[in-house]
């Protein structure tokens, strides 16, 4: 019997992959004019701190999670978020005594969630996301929010809006969940089990329901807004009034939430306003100013970050029928006739390469005809043919495989002239 991949994962393929190549490189482009740096963390931790990062009340670390016993006994997880490794790393490497601060991070890694197998929802699946950790100011939360916004305006994706809400502080939001579990109470019981479950532990999540999103008592909940101070108030302001200097466009959201006790203020999604995609929420993240504290770091370092999934990425590129701008070409194919021509072509090419040119030849002896229809497969740019004749010369036939206009070039002087030709060099 054939062993095939494990349900919910995939295979990416050569074509596929020059897609990921490009969005990675364009986003780690883009990072770097923002002046975030990368950060690289294990796939899988102590699974402690995801208990405490996440939250034993989330559906991430109840049921999502793949947790193992290690040879020492010790109980693993493969991460299935990247925000608590990289505040683990923050803290574990002092990071907070860098002399530049808060520290602007980011990440492109593979993430592991046990869940139903969907289109553009795999069990691994690779997220980039930035972590800004040390300072709490609007301007870093509308900065945050910029960067993600503009991340899917720089590959075309036009049909986006940002929803945006704060959370407050601790003590507001304490009086939030006790105006929620007074609303609810009554009739938590037209709501399924796990909104049931969430009634005293953690009600924010009730309106984050997705079974019952339509309930009547969802719609006409107390708004979180409506709870929060002056100081918060006067952040939120902020914050919007920097995101409107910004253009980033964004609506508030009374809905949007963050469960965990360690999230406060800024709150956002990015959405994409397309009916052929299925899952509508291509972004999402927050300000976490309880978390470091959480995890036993200083208490008065603060953080905001975001995550993106890159499949739902790919996804939104292909209902906005968007084709990335892949070359996909060689530089130089080379041509031989002959045993002798064969052995100078296998230096040539590796000569090439070293050079920093994408170079191929032919392995098996072909006749020349087949060779140059090998090239136009490659569609290399220019081949370089090798015969008896050429080799008595000193020379090789460079072929410019768009115009078919061929040159014959010293074998000494074929590196500058593919310089000049190729690279525009002088």
């Amino acid at each position: 019997m054939v062993i095939t991949m494990p349900r919910g994962t995939q295979d990416i393929l050569p074509e596929e992959s020059k897609k990921w190549q490009y969005i990675e490189e364009k986003l780690r482009k883009i990072s770097d004019n923002f002046c975030y740096e990368e950060i690289r963390t294990p796939m899988f931790e102590s699974t402690e701190l995801f208990s405490r990062g996440v939250g034993d009340t989330t559906d991430i670390v109840q049921k999502e999670m793949y947790t193992f016993l290690d040879k020492g006994n010790r109980s693993i997880t493969l991460r299935p978020e990247g925000t608590a490794g990289v505040v683990r790393s923050y803290i574990e490497n002092k990071l907070f005594a860098k002399t530049i601060q808060p520290q602007k991070l980011y990440y492109i890694g593979p993430m592991f969630r046990y869940e139903r197998k969907q289109k553009g929802r795999y069990r691994q699946f690779v997220q980039y996301g930035v972590e800004v950790i040390g300072e709490e100011s609007p301007k870093i939360d509308a900065e945050v929010i910029s960067l993600a916004y503009n991340i899917y305006k720089m590959f075309g994706i036009e049909n986006i809006k940002v929803s945006i809400n704060s959370l407050g502080n601790p003590e507001e939001r304490k009086a939030y969940n006790e105006a929620l579990i007074k609303h609810f109470e009554p009739r938590i019981h037209e709501f399924d089990e796990d909104c049931n479950n969430r009634l005293y532990k953690n009600p924010m999540r009730i309106l984050d329901c997705k079974v019952d999103a339509e309930h009547e008592l969802i719609k006409t909940a107390p708004k979180l807004l409506e709870y929060l101070g002056e100081e918060s108030k006067k952040y939120f302001a902020q914050v919007l009034k920097h995101l409107d200097a910004l253009g980033v466009k964004y609506e508030i959201d009374h809905s949007l939430v963050r469960g965990l006790d360690y999230y406060t203020h800024t709150a956002f999604e990015i959405m994409i306003d397309n009916p052929k995609v299925e899952l509508k929420t291509l972004c999402g993240g927050g300000r976490y100013n309880g978390l470091v504290k959480l995890l036993d770091g200083p208490e008065d370092k603060k953080g905001i970050g975001f995550a993106l999934s890159i499949e739902r990425l790919l996804l939104a590129l292909e209902s906005e029928n968007i084709e990335l701008p892949i070359e996909d070409t060689i530089d130089v194919f080379v041509v031989a006739m002959g045993e002798k021509a064969a052995d100078v072509s296998v230096k040539l090419t590796n000569e090439l390469r070293i050079a920093g040119y994408k170079a191929q030849n032919d392995y098996f002896d072909k006749k020349m005809k087949v060779q140059m229809k090998i090239a136009s497969r490659y569609k290399a740019r220019v081949s370089i043919i090798i015969g008896e004749s050429e080799l008595q010369n000193n020379e090789f036939v460079v072929k410019n495989m768009s115009n078919s206009e061929q040159k014959n070039i010293k074998s000494t002087e074929i590196v500058e002239y593919l310089k000049r030709e190729l690279r525009g060099e002088k």
